[in-house]
């Protein structure tokens, strides 16, 4: 079996929830929304390992949370830089030297399950690189400088991109380097990662899998919750 690493991307500030704190620390139904992501990496028999990359004065919160002892695939906590890229980057220098894969999870996406996590870690062992991604079910207007529409684009062919994101080590570590070398920067690791040529497969995500940004995707996360309870 290759050898897989997940990392959770979990250094944001949050700012847009406004709870004055990282996010991913942030009680669902009792725990943090962070452990929800590790549970289903945990129970994954295509997951080896996990890195996490969170703020460096989350370090010990995230500590705490692994000190329950239920998460025995987590092997680094590795501070995290400015921006994304730049935590992503420095997660990618703590995965085992053994992985063949490397998988990239937003910690503020709680709802991950394990099928779709399992899929695209398939797909990309058969293609290289998959994404998790949802065809577009709005009509998507480019608009100009002026804030005019500019174009109206085809649906049939957008797609809203989501995590979990895999990769090939190579093909992703290769990409970070060139995005450093030449300046490039992307607001996910599937964009560096077409930039060096190489294709990404779509595997249909699940509505389910939200990423929580704002105090409306709260309330969508805790009535999910208590839909399951």
């Amino acid at each position: 079996m290759s050898f897989l690493s997940l990392i959770v991307a979990a250094a944001g500030r949050g700012k847009r929830l406004g709870t004055g704190y990282n996010k991913v620390y942030l009680p669902l139904q009792g725990k943090p929304m962070l452990a929800y992501t590790l549970a289903v990496a945990e129970a994954s028999a295509l997951v080896d390992e996990v890195v996490i990359v969170t703020r460096p004065e989350d370090i010990c919160r995230c500590r705490q949370i692994l000190a329950s002892g239920k998460y025995s695939k987590v092997r680094h906590i590795v501070p995290g830089g400015a921006e994304r890229q730049d935590s992503i980057a420095a997660a990618l220098k703590s995965v085992s030297s053994k992985a063949e894969w490397v998988a990239v999870h937003d910690g503020a996406r709680p709802f991950l399950s394990l099928a779709l996590l399992e899929r695209v870690i398939n797909a990309a062992m058969i293609c290289g690189a998959a994404i998790a991604a949802l065809p577009a079910k709005e009509t998507i207007k480019q608009a100009d400088e002026q804030g005019f529409v500019a174009a109206t684009l085809e649906r049939r062919r957008l797609w809203s991109v989501q995590t979990p994101q895999v990769f090939r080590y190579s093909w992703l570590t290769a990409a970070y380097r060139e995005a450093e070398q030449k300046g490039w920067q992307a607001t996910d690791d599937a964009a560096l990662v077409e930039r060096t040529g190489k294709p990404v497969k779509l595997v249909t995500g699940e509505d389910i899998n939200i990423k929580i940004t704002s105090p409306g995707d709260l309330l969508v996360a805790r009535a999910i919750l208590a839909g399951e309870s």
